[in-house]
């Protein structure tokens, strides 16, 4: 894929949502419903990277002594992993592909962490032969595979922690019981293999600050067993699940708990993925078919497909019950007019959506109000739509998740290749084809 900067000026300075809602009306200005073409018809992403460096600026701000190692699972898109590479970031990477994703990209390997406790043979060697070091276990037979393969590793002993309340729990799965990490502890020794620290992960999506007090209460306790084999711990890894709202108060309690049970020497890292990559993405998914009822009304709203659904990137519908709540997007004409459409009718109407594939569960929402008519070949446009969507999409039906993804910058660039608010007339655009062919966006005021 080839990615074009394209510089448009723009009247005054506008605000994030307001950028992206212009680049969206200005690509479906530059569409062409009678074509026929695929391109015309296929959904696109808007991607705001001033979003995830505001992001980045509130994670600083709010914990300071966090190191965050993005989690690419979340969105391994690579031009969001460039950028957030510039930033500083470390990364957390799960699997192979992720670690060539990021390595590819030249980040040092001493920035990723291959966090995922249980690992194929192939995947500790392909660490290896990169140089990453960093990784974690929570059983005796994934101590094994590492003295084998990977045997200069830097082991992080992954133990049990749970958020009742986030919208994923992974207790179930992974984590060492309190009862088992003594014997881990010992086993790792005996093997000759060199632990470094404690990791946990909450859940994803995570909203009880006290799960994170709780888990790093159980951290101590391991710190301490792991001192007395001859473990010299110097790392907690604090794991993921971190929501954009409640941010503030949930950094609070992680600051006073690393201050209560935590040595001052200990370097603390995390791994946020939908905190940074959740807000900045758009999604803009066209109607492709109707079905009006008899009656509309909120207990038999008309059916609406769009091109993408829960196949796709709506995925979270089904693992994380997401409600999903589109607004109407209409080409523009300028800046400051759309196109008029004096045949819609206005006033509240009850729809639900469906996605395209033929599986009767592809539904993206059973039941939403808009306040006009939505018609075959309107645009919707839904906001948030940055973690997994694109990373848990399938193929199933013939129809993919990976789409075409226009890319802004809501913080301008200072010339000394820093940033700066918006406020000056400049904000960068880049387009990124699916076909590899460059594409320039332009629009004139």
């Amino acid at each position: 894929m080839v990615l074009v900067g394209n510089k448009m000026k723009l009247a005054s300075a506008i605000s994030p949502d307001e950028l992206a809602t212009f680049v969206i009306q200005a690509r479906l200005a530059l569409l062409d419903d009678e074509s026929g073409r695929v391109e015309d018809d296929e959904p696109f992403f808007v991607a705001d990277l001033g979003q995830v460096y505001r992001q980045h600026q509130r994670w600083t701000r709010n914990l300071p002594a966090v190191q965050p190692f993005y989690a690419v699972k979340c969105n391994p898109d690579l031009t969001l992993l460039s950028f957030l590479a510039e930033l500083g970031t470390g990364f957390d990477c799960a699997s192979i592909d992720e670690l060539r994703r990021v390595r590819n990209l030249g980040v040092d390997p001493s920035r990723i962490v291959f966090a995922n406790p249980c690992k194929a043979a192939s995947a500790l060697c392909t660490a290896r032969d990169m140089g990453v070091t960093k990784t974690t276990f929570d059983n005796l037979d994934e101590l094994d595979s590492i003295k084998k393969f990977m045997p200069n590793a830097q082991l992080f002993l992954r133990i049990y922690a749970s958020d009742d309340d986030a919208l994923i729990q992974f207790g179930d799965k992974f984590g060492a019981s309190p009862e088992a990490t003594t014997a881990l502890l010992e086993r790792a020794w005996d093997l000759g293999l060199e632990v470094v620290g404690v990791s946990f992960h909450v859940g994803t999506g995570a909203t009880n600050h006290q799960s994170f007090v709780d888990a790093m209460e159980r951290a101590r306790a391991v710190f301490d067993q792991a001192a007395r084999i001859g473990h010299h711990l110097q790392y907690l890894d604090i794991g993921g699940g971190f929501q954009d709202s409640g941010f503030e108060r949930m950094a609070s309690g992680i600051r006073e708990a690393v201050k209560l049970y935590m040595p001052p020497e200990v370097r603390i890292i995390a791994e946020p993925g939908r905190f940074y990559a959740r807000n900045a993405y758009t999604l803009v998914c066209k109607i492709i078919s109707r079905r009006r009822q008899v009656c509309n009304d909120n207990s038999n709203p008309d059916m609406l497909y769009q091109n993408d659904g829960v196949y796709g990137n709506f995925m979270n519908v089904l693992i994380e019950h997401e409600a999903m709540c589109p607004s109407l997007v209409t080409p523009a004409l300028s800046l400051t007019a759309s196109r008029a459409d004096s045949s819609r009718e206005d006033g509240e109407h009850w729809y639900s959506i469906w996605g395209p594939t033929c599986d009767s569960v592809d539904c993206v929402t059973r039941k939403m109000r808009m306040d006009s008519e939505v018609k075959v070949g309107d645009w919707l446009m839904y906001k948030n739509m940055g973690a997994y969507t694109t990373a848990t999409g399938t193929r199933f039906n013939g129809f993919g998740a990976q789409h075409a993804v226009i890319y802004i910058n809501s913080e301008s660039q200072t010339g000394d290749g820093g940033m700066m608010p918006l406020g000056t007339t400049e904000s960068v655009i880049q387009y990124e084809t699916r076909s590899g062919q460059p594409e320039i966006m332009s629009c004139s005021t």
